[in-house]
């Protein structure tokens, strides 16, 4: 039934420059937290522009088993019909998460002050992710877990009868850790805290607020601290989408290295918490404008003008890993093509991912004859000064962005660039491939 699927190899050619407006997919972080918030409210929860990849799917099919009514209307068009926090029923069949580790970890949390049971699974990918680092917290409510060695999936989780408040800690800078406890914190009574060092992504937080619940942070000696008032009446919403800044950086990065591009992205979600690559390109020297800002659903919304630009590497400073956790696989691409290197520290989040993303990105750009050097929790890349030899294949490891940074390499180097295997782009952005054909882009199945 979880069987891998077969492996879709593909390659990228130097291609002309991108031109044109990319419309890219709906949030991912915002599309997951909207499907479970709605089904946590008390009547219909409307939703534009949800994200359709597998990943989100998956769990739009864990709400329904959880006893929501979840209905696709049209494209990109849902609604949620919720049973209330705490109203959750136990599903009859194990919940499939697939690649998503936002989705099972924040359902685990969702799930895990209710009096139910549930079991998880997801691909190999998934299967092989540490998810002690949230079943340890969920513990402090009265959730039980049972899993394989290392808490790694198949798990199951059983909720706790009588919930307690927490006061928790996080000792990894993670909004799904964070995310994960508040979601258990909305059916526990009293208050949760949630305390971390160093800001993460704050979509739970706005929508939370957004949907009734009483939640606020305070800057603390110890860090950041999330203060939930448990067990509110979440009031159902409607919900627009803002374009997914991490679907967005490729089609930006492969604009930037591919000469004469000029491209337009328009509604891109910028939330202060996501836009470090942004921050980090410009200072790199890219030419990037944020046109008609705005905001929608309570997040910052602009539209993204980008040309192609001659790029000097920098040191990303770590304080900053936080909120481009998921750019590094492309940021190091396009500091393959920026003159001096780019240096990277403070990145070992990344090697839990859904791969080792720094073992991953380090093998695939020496097979392609860039030059990088690698530690525990840094990756410095020196650049070729706009001319990457490429030529080489690049295993995925069922990574979308591992699969998607190497086409846009590929894009741009002075050879074809080709992967083992693209099927995990889907995840994330099913459009990936027509999107970036459209503007231009030479990418094509190698079976096709």
């Amino acid at each position: 039934m979880f069987g891998p699927a077969a492996p879709i190899p593909m390659t990228a050619r130097k291609s002309p420059p991108l031109k044109g407006v990319a419309r890219v997919p709906g949030d991912k972080s915002v599309s997951h937290r909207s499907l479970i918030l709605g089904a946590l409210a008390v009547g219909e929860t409307r939703i534009s522009g949800l994200l359709e990849g597998r990943d989100v799917l998956n769990t739009a099919e864990a709400m329904a088993a959880f006893g929501a009514d979840v209905v696709q209307h049209g494209d990109g068009e849902w609604s949620v019909h919720g049973v209330g926090t705490g109203g959750f029923a136990e599903p009859e069949d194990v919940i499939n998460c697939g690649n998503a580790g936002t989705g099972v970890r924040l359902i685990m949390g969702a799930m895990a002050t209710s009096p139910v049971v549930a079991t998880f699974t997801g691909d190999a990918s998934l299967r092989s992710r540490p998810m002690a680092r949230i079943t340890g917290p969920l513990a402090l409510f009265g959730a039980q877990s049972f899993g394989r060695s290392g808490g790694r999936l198949p798990l199951t989780v059983v909720g706790a009868d009588n919930p307690l408040s927490v006061r928790y800690v996080s000792p990894h800078a993670s909004a799904q850790i964070k995310s994960a406890v508040l979601f258990a914190g909305l059916n526990a009574p009293g208050e949760t805290i949630l305390v971390e060092e160093t800001k993460t992504r704050d979509h739970s937080e706005r929508m939370m607020k957004s949907f009734g619940a009483r939640i606020e942070t305070r800057e603390t000696p110890e860090g950041f601290a999330v203060h939930l008032q448990g067990q509110p009446e979440l009031k159902p919403r409607n919900i627009t989408v803002p374009r997914d800044p991490s679907s967005a950086a490729f089609p930006v990065c492969a604009a930037l290295i591919i000469e004469g591009s000029d491209i337009i992205i328009p509604g891109i979600g910028l939330n202060p918490t996501r836009a470090g690559l942004f921050i980090t390109l410009r200072e790199m020297g890219a030419d990037l404008t944020c046109e008609n800002e705005r905001e929608e659903s309570g997040e910052p919304v602009a539209d993204l003008h980008v040309r192609s630009s001659g790029l000097t590497g920098i040191e990303v400073p770590p304080d900053r890993v936080a909120s481009m956790i998921d750019e590094y696989p492309i940021l190091s691409v396009v500091a393959s093509f920026a003159s001096g290197k780019t240096i990277m520290r403070g990145i070992r989040e990344l090697r839990v991912k859904e791969s080792d993303r720094i073992d991953a990105m380090a093998r695939g750009l020496e097979a392609n004859g860039v030059r990088v050097t690698e530690g525990e929790d840094y990756l410095i890349v020196h650049g070729h000064d706009g001319r990457v030899p490429g030529g080489g294949t690049a295993k995925t490891r069922l990574d979308h962005r591992i699969a998607m940074s190497f086409l846009c390499l590929g894009c741009a180097a002075d050879k074809p660039v080709s992967i083992d295997d693209g099927g995990a782009i889907a995840t994330s952005f099913p459009i990936f491939e027509r999107l970036m054909t459209d503007l231009g882009a030479q990418i094509t199945r190698t079976n096709a």
